[in-house]
């Protein structure tokens, strides 16, 4: 039989969104004095063979050996490409961040898979090319993207300027991934000419470790966080490659214990930021970037302290990592709100080191269910992140000898995050959401829901497009995938829903023995749009998902929509219904046609990052009321068809 999850009581009132908790869990674990003496500086911690330890080598990477060493040949005459000052200019002219993103990309793909293949080879074939690589990296200016220059540069443009060396994303993978190139290689590279080795350490230690200790206004830092400042996943994820960093390169045991402190000092505040429901408020695609890369910096820092600095225990760290499997869907399909993607699943490998972590076995299961829906074919593509592929190459053995299975549950209710996810044994996975208007990679969507039948999308969250640099700036809003009016909730007198930490859910309510989610959407709009308060409704029950909209206004400006968004093409010939037909699965939207007319559009998708997705339309659906109302209570019924 399956269980109700509950991450709460069964039925609760929430509060508004916060801020955050001060838990400080890891400074709790140790304080600066106490992690000194615990800190391994003789690099023992590394659970991997020494480059030289070819049987280790051959035995740990033996179900990829091969496909790895191939990879590498491919790059043996890679002609290294050069990041022109033009690339990096590109993002501020046309918006473009590929220009610059391409080549560097293509460069950094190239020595991962040269490194990978020589790790497993271990002939010294790829390493005249790896240190054509190391020497191209150690020769440009910056590793970071021209999109994150122009914030932490005085110069304010996305060229790199002199003012200082800036850690983002990409400057920190660059940092983590070739200081493993260092740890395993300084030896070979000395035998080729010991400037090389030399050169990169000093890189290394001036890009990094010394960046990160001198500056403290990067804001994934959040050394100086304000009350309500945002956390998100740059912050494990760039502290997870400053860990790294320090934990293969510096040998004073005074600099080692300050720099990782400071680290820990910086991942509690993502910690304290995150809810203890665990919801990821990014998404399903970010959980990669954000619990996982925290599970990845706890891992490390295990490591690093033979397993006696660990939070592993505390429930929060569990509730962030059991999110991602009770968002899958089903066939490949997950619940996606704000820039996620509707598909994906998670890296099987993270997410089963993750669960044993944890000792989740939902977690563990989950990614041996992933495994098998892979045809149980493993395969490592590290990019940047070679942490991750060693990790996923250890685990190897346990995961495929793992049980599969999904997640067991009919109800999950992350109650600080206010999502929701309902299942019913008729085929039927309905997910809703409240929250506020500044979250993470946020969407105006407060009050928006998706629904699948048999793992079918019909009522669609569409995600995000490629990213430029309108996404990120004050023109975010006017894209069409981020507008209220492009998600499952009403227009009001005309009015979208606004960005901004006020506009937010009110009187949020989950009643599992009703499986109703309720929430009050009014302050999610301006105050143009009148509103005394608008309670959006749903009630899930067997194959049909009932919808309420009961609202009362100040005064009735023009005629209210209603807009739903679908994968399939409505069919409006029924007065009154809407029949929607996808891969061979049928639904109705019933609505009462005495009050409301019906227009479709058709929403071509010509950027790859949603047609990859969705193919090469999506569909919008608005029901307008016929005649403007100060007051209603609006119904409508969905139903799976059989």
């Amino acid at each position: 039989m399956r269980k109700t999850l509950l991450i709460a009581v069964a039925f609760i009132t929430c509060m508004a969104a916060r801020a955050g908790e001060k838990r400080d869990l890891l400074q709790h674990a140790a304080s600066e004095a106490e992690l000194k003496p615990l800190l391994v500086t003789d690099k023992s911690w590394i659970p991997y063979p020494a480059y030289q330890d070819r049987a280790g080598w051959e035995k740990l990477t033996e179900p990829v050996r091969e496909q790895l060493i191939a990879a590498g040949e491919k790059y043996l005459d890679y002609p290294w490409r050069v990041v022109k000052a033009t690339d990096y200019i590109e993002y501020e002219k046309s918006g473009s961040r590929t220009a610059m993103e391409a080549p560097f990309g293509a460069n950094t793909n190239a020595l991962s898979a040269l490194v990978m293949a020589e790790l497993c080879e271990g002939k010294g074939r790829f390493v005249d090319q790896i240190v054509n690589g190391v020497w191209l990296f150690t020769e440009m200016t910056s590793w970071a993207l021209s999109a994150h220059l122009p914030g932490p540069q005085k110069s304010n443009r996305s060229l790199p300027d002199d003012s200082g060396h800036v850690i983002d994303l990409t400057a920190g993978d660059m940092g983590s991934f070739l200081s493993w190139t260092y740890y395993f290689f300084k030896e070979s590279f000395d035998e080729v000419n010991p400037s090389i080795s030399s050169r990169l350490l000093a890189t290394l230690k001036e890009r990094i470790l010394d960046t990160y200790m001198e500056r403290d206004d990067f804001w994934w830092q959040a050394i100086n966080l304000k009350e309500g400042g945002m956390v998100n996943n740059w912050n494990p994820w760039c502290n997870f490659n400053v860990l790294t960093c320090f934990m293969l390169l510096e040998d004073n045991p005074d600099k080692l214990a300050a720099g990782v402190y400071r680290s820990m000092r910086s991942v509690d505040q993502f910690i304290n930021y995150n809810h203890s429901d665990g919801a990821c408020e990014e998404g399903p695609s970010y959980w990669g970037h954000a619990a996982g890369k925290l599970y990845d910096y706890l891992q490390l820092l295990s490591y690093a302290t033979k397993n006696q600095v660990t939070i592993f225990d505390h429930p929060i760290v569990r509730n962030m990592g059991e999110y991602i499997a009770k968002s899958y869907v089903g066939n490949g399909w997950v619940v996606n709100f704000a820039d996620a993607s509707a598909k994906g699943g998670g890296d099987m490998s993270l997410i089963y080191r993750y669960g044993t972590a944890v000792k989740s076995a939902e977690m563990q299961q989950f990614a041996a269910y992933l495994f098998e829906r892979a045809n149980r074919k493993f395969s490592i593509s590290p990019g940047r992140d070679i942490f991750r592929a060693m990790e996923a190459l250890t685990s190897h053995d346990a995961l495929i000898a793992e049980n599969p299975a999904l997640p067991d549950f009919d109800h999950a209710w992350y109650n600080e995050t206010e999502f929701c996810y309902m299942k019913t044994d008729k085929g039927l996975f309905f997910a809703a959401k409240g929250g506020y208007n500044s979250e993470s990679h946020n969407h105006n969507d407060i009050g928006t829901f998706s629904l699948y039948a048999d793992n079918t999308p019909f009522f669609i969250d569409a995600g995000v497009g490629t990213y430029t640099r309108q996404t990120f700036s004050s023109e975010r809003y006017t894209i069409w995938t981020m507008q209220s009016g492009y998600h499952n909730v009403p227009k009001v007198n005309g009015f979208e829903q606004q960005f901004g930490a006020k506009y937010r859910s009110a009187d949020v309510k989950f009643n599992d023995s009703k499986h109703e989610f309720s929430l009050n959407i009014g302050n999610a709009y301006p105050s143009q749009a009148k509103i005394d308060h608008w309670t959006r409704s749903y009630r899930l029950d067997g194959g049909t998902l009932y919808i309420s909209d009961r609202f009362t206004l100040d005064e009735a400006i023009e005629p209210q929509e209603v807009h739903f968004l679908t994968w399939a093409k409505p069919d409006t010939a029924t007065p009154g219904e809407v029949l929607l037909v996808k891969d061979g699965q049928r639904m109705k939207l019933v609505y009462p046609s005495n009050s409301f007319t019906v227009e479709t559009e058709a929403i071509e998708l010509t950027d790859r990052r949603l047609s990859n997705v969705w193919g090469g339309e999506i569909h919008r659906l608005i029901l307008k009321e016929k005649k403007a109302a100060k007051k209603g209570n609006y119904k409508f019924r969905i139903e799976k068809l059989q």
